[in-house]
């Protein structure tokens, strides 16, 4: 049994992440159904926090 380069090699070809409709970002994800960016299918509002702001 190797660990390593071997078994993570296997992980590449799934896709997790794809364009956004709404915000255009490579942060939707396909199985949450959610953007990690600005939120989108989650609410209608746009994801944001007071600390993101500087």
């Amino acid at each position: 049994m190797t660990k390593g380069t071997h078994s993570m090699g296997k992980k590449s070809g799934k896709k997790t992440h794809i364009p956004c409709k709404r915000c255009g970002k490579r942060a939707y994800h396909i199985r949450k159904k959610r953007c990690a960016s600005c939120g989108y299918g989650a609410s209608t509002a746009l994801r944001t926090y007071s600390w993101l702001k500087k």
